[in-house]
């Protein structure tokens, strides 16, 4: 049996106010330190993973350090796991994306397996690149447990394929700041035995 331990990189300044984040360079908060610590610690604690994959974005490969450095496992990066390309509306708020382009914004939040940003990646190009990493993962690791961390989106439209949904459910699974999924893989059976956990960041403030 394959085990995949899926989490999110920590706390960045751009997710309060939201913000489409996408592929910006944005440094993890002094929370998101934190949070990584403690995220490192949860898997220490739980698992003994044979590697770990990040997006290649710093955020993600700062939080993929920390689980390194507590677990000893090795940190690479894999390309696949990078966030949703969303072209124009990067670096944008909510609110501004709503004002800018009202019946794209509409179709993301109401029908999002729908949506095209401008210039951006759709849910269905993610779903393409979270199949490829998910395939060399389970190619390399057969039988082992591994680590990934991702972002929001990706995350979720990973989740949704193990679940065996559909993209139109995007927005009925969360993803909090370093976040632990857990995935049990066996043969064609994928089973999750953790979804959004995060009671080791509890309490964590700057």
């Amino acid at each position: 049996m394959t085990r995949i331990i899926l989490a999110r990189h920590g706390h960045v300044d751009w997710i309060a106010p939201e913000r489409f984040r996408g592929r910006a360079e944005l440094p993890l908060s002094k929370l998101g330190e934190l949070q990584a610590e403690a995220l490192a610690g949860r898997i220490a604690q739980s698992w003994k993973p044979t590697a770990i994959y990040t997006s290649p974005l710093s955020r993600c490969i700062r939080t993929g350090e920390a689980i390194a450095r507590t677990t000893g496992a090795p940190s690479q990066v894999l390309e696949d796991l990078a966030d949703t390309h969303y072209g124009q509306w990067q670096g944008l708020t909510h609110e501004e994306v709503r004002s800018r382009w009202p019946a794209e914004s509409r179709t993301w939040f109401a029908a999002p397996h729908l949506a095209v940003i401008p210039d951006g990646e759709t849910l269905a190009d993610v779903l393409v690149r979270a199949l490829k990493a998910l395939q060399v993962v389970l190619h390399r690791h057969s039988g082992q447990t591994v680590v990934l961390v991702g972002h929001d989106s990706i995350n979720r439209v990973l989740l949704l394929q193990c679940l065996g949904l559909s993209l139109t459910r995007y927005w009925r699974i969360k993803q909090e700041p370093c976040c632990v999924n857990e995935i049990a893989i066996d043969g064609d059976d994928f089973t999750i035995h953790r979804i959004n956990e995060t009671h080791h960041t509890l309490g964590l403030s700057v």
